[in-house]
C-alpha cells in the first residue's frame, strides 16, 4: 500500500531519518509514536506530498485515496456546519454542493436564458449523487457531528460563528465523512470531550480505512491500534501490538541490548588485554595482529539511547480546613438554558472530584464558579477557612510572559529557589537543554500548558481546581504528573477527558447533565463499574 524505502530527511543539523523504512498496508491501524521532534509530523506530510525525501523514496498507490486530521485548522465561513461537514466527503461532497448551487440556479429569473443547460446539468448531477449513495450522506453527516458533540442547531448554524476548537471537530468532520483508503490522524483527541473520544474510537474501529495516527491518549491508543511504529534516531521500528505492548516489548528490547552491550564490551576487553600484553612480543605478532583486525571487523553495540524523565518531589500544601468548598442553593443559566437549579454540594479537605458531562452540562461553569472567575446567579459558592486556590484554565496560558524565555519566567517566579530546584522543576515537565531558552511566544500549546501547571506546582496551594490540564501533554509529562498527583494532600477539583488521569486520581465523581446532578461517592473506577459506562450517557 504506501511504503517508505530508504528514506533520509534533515533540516540544517537536525537529522529526521536516516534509511529509515516503513510499510503501511490495507487496513492496518497503526500508531505513530516517537519523542517531540523526531518527524511524526513529516512523515505524514510525505505521505500527502507536501514534503519529500532528501533521499530513498515515498511510495503512494495514485488511485488511493488519503484523508489528512492536522492541528491547524483552515478558515471557515459562509456555510452551515452541515455543508462545510459535507465538503470533505470527496466526490459526493463535489456533487451535493453542485446540486444545491444548480437548485439556487433554477430558481434565478436572471438564468431563464440558460435554463435548458441548468435543468440538463442538474439531471446528470442528481444521476450520480443518487448512483454513488448521495441521499444518505446527510444523515451520516448528522450522526458523525452528532458524535464529536454538535447539537442539532449547532450543526444546522454558521461555522464560521464557532470557536477554534469546535471548528478541529468540524475539521475531523469532514476527513471521516470522506471514508478514505487512508486516515492519517494527528492527535485527534486533543480538542475533544470523554464522550466523543469514545464514539471515536468506535467509529475508527468498525472502520476499514488504514489508520496511521499519533496520540497523548494512552486508553485510546491502545483501543484502536494493533501495531506501532517508533521513530528514534532516525529509525522506524515495528512493534506488532497495542501501546501496551510496545512499553512491555521495549523495555525488554533495550535489556536484552544492555545484556549484550555489557558482554561484548567484557569480550573487547579481554581481546583488548591480549593485545597490551603482547603487543611487543615477536613470538606473538601474527596473534596480536589477527585480533586487532578482528576487533577493527566487529559491529559495536551501542546502549539504548534512555529518555531522560525526571521525577520531581513536589512540596506538599499547608492544611486547609475540613471544608474547603460549599455550594448552597446554586442556579445558573445561560438563557433559557438552566444549567443548575438549587445544587448543593460540600467538597471535603482531600477529595478529588472527578467532574463529568457532555458539553454544556456546566464542567467548566462549576469550577469558573469556584475559582472566583464567574459569579452565579443565585446561590452561593463559598471557599473553607486556610484555602489557598490554584485554578488553572486554558485562559491562564495568557498570563505568561511572550518575551520571556522559559527559564526567565520560572527564575523570576521562583527568586529565591536554586538553580537546581529550577533545573529539576523544569525537567519534570519535559524544558531541557536548550528548550529552557525558547521563548514563550513561540511555545506550542502544549509546552506553555507544561509551564502553567510547573510554575503552579513549585509550591502547591491545597486546593487545586484544573480544567482540562492535560489537554495537549505528551505521555511522559502526564504520567509523572498522575505520579505527582496521587501523593498531593490536597483537595482538587477536575475536569479531564483522559481516562488514564480519571483512574489514577479521581476519588469521588460528579455526574452532570443527566437531570439531578450525581454525586457518586466512590473512586472514578468504582464509578464506571458501578454505572456501566465511562462518561454520563455512554453504554
Amino acid at each position: 500500500m504506501i511504503s517508505f524505502s530508504n528514506i533520509s530527511k534533515q533540516y540544517g543539523r537536525q537529522i529526521l531519518f536516516v534509511d529509515a523504512n516503513f510499510q503501511l498496508n490495507p487496513g492496518d491501524k497503526v500508531g505513530l509514536v516517537g519523542p517531540n521532534g523526531a518527524g511524526k509530523t513529516t512523515l505524514f506530510r510525505m505521505i500527502v506530498g507536501e514534503e519529500s525525501p532528501d533521499e530513498g523514496e515515498v511510495s503512494v498507490p495514485k488511485k488511493m485515496t488519503v484523508g489528512y486530521f492536522r492541528q491547524d485548522v483552515e478558515e471557515m465561513s459562509g456555510r452551515s456546519v452541515l455543508d462545510e461537514a459535507i465538503a470533505g466527503s470527496g466526490r459526493l461532497g463535489d456533487l451535493h454542493h453542485e446540486l444545491e448551487a444548480l437548485q439556487q440556479a433554477m430558481g434565478d429569473p436572471d438564468k431563464a436564458d440558460d435554463m435548458d443547460r441548468i435543468l440538463a446539468r442538474f439531471g446528470e448531477v442528481q444521476e450520480e449523487y443518487d448512483h454513488l449513495g448521495g441521499y444518505g450522506l446527510e444523515s451520516q453527516a448528522r450522526e458523525v457531528l452528532h458524535g464529536l458533540g454538535f447539537d442539532d442547531r449547532r450543526i444546522d448554524g454558521d461555522v464560521g460563528d464557532l470557536s477554534g476548537g469546535w471548528k478541529m471537530r468540524v475539521a475531523m468532520a469532514r476527513v471521516l465523512l470522506g471514508r478514505p483508503d487512508v486516515l492519517l490522524m494527528d492527535e485527534p483527541t486533543n480538542h475533544l470531550d470523554i464522550e466523543s473520544i469514545i464514539w471515536l474510537e468506535s467509529f475508527l474501529k468498525s472502520l476499514p480505512s488504514a489508520l496511521f495516527m499519533t496520540s497523548h491518549d494512552r486508553e485510546f491508543m491502545n483501543r484502536i491500534v494493533s501495531r506501532i511504529a517508533e521513530i528514534d534516531d532516525g529509525e522506524i521500528t515495528v512493534y506488532a501490538g497495542n501501546y501496551e505492548y510496545y512499553e512491555k516489548e521495549r523495555a525488554i528490547r533495550e535489556a536484552n541490548r544492555e545484556a549484550a552491550y555489557a558482554r561484548q564490551q567484557a569480550m573487547l576487553a579481554k581481546e583488548q588485554r591480549f593485545i597490551d600484553r603482547f603487543a611487543a612480543h615477536a613470538a606473538k605478532a601474527a596473534q596480536v595482529q589477527s585480533r586487532v583486525k578482528a576487533l577493527d571487523k566487529i559491529e559495536k553495540i551501542e546502549l539504548p539511547k534512555k529518555r531522560k524523565l525526571v521525577d520531581f518531589d513536589f512540596r506538599q500544601p499547608p492544611r486547609s480546613g475540613d471544608k474547603v468548598v460549599m455550594v448552597e442553593d446554586l442556579h445558573k443559566a445561560y438563557g433559557d438554558h438552566v444549567i443548575y437549579d438549587g445544587f448543593n454540594m460540600t467538597i471535603q479537605r482531600g477529595e478529588r472530584w472527578a467532574v463529568m458531562g457532555a458539553n454544556g452540562a456546566g464542567k467548566t461553569t462549576l469550577l469558573r464558579m469556584i475559582a472566583g472567575a464567574m459569579e452565579p446567579d443565585s446561590g452561593s459558592v463559598r471557599i473553607g477557612a486556610s484555602v489557598q486556590m490554584g485554578y488553572f484554565a486554558q485562559q491562564a496560558l495568557q498570563v505568561l510572559d511572550p518575551d520571556k524565555t522559559v527559564w526567565e519566567q520560572l527564575q523570576d517566579d521562583f527568586p529565591k529557589e536554586t538553580v537546581g530546584a529550577i533545573r529539576n522543576l523544569a525537567g519534570a515537565f519535559q524544558f531541557s537543554g536548550d528548550e529552557v531558552e525558547k521563548k514563550i511566544r513561540y511555545l506550542s500549546g502544549g509546552e506553555r500548558s507544561r509551564l502553567v501547571l510547573a510554575r503552579m506546582l513549585m509550591y502547591p496551594p491545597n486546593l487545586l481546581v484544573l480544567d482540562e490540564p492535560t489537554n495537549h501533554l505528551d505521555l511522559a509529562t502526564k504520567d509523572m504528573l498522575i505520579t505527582a498527583l496521587k501523593d498531593f494532600e490536597g483537595t482538587m477539583v477536575f475536569v479531564s477527558h483522559d481516562r488514564s488521569f480519571l483512574r489514577g486520581l479521581g476519588t469521588r465523581v460528579l455526574e452532570l447533565g443527566g437531570g439531578e446532578p450525581l454525586l457518586f461517592p466512590g473512586t472514578y473506577v468504582e464509578y464506571v463499574a458501578r454505572t456501566g459506562h465511562e462518561a454520563p450517557g455512554l453504554h
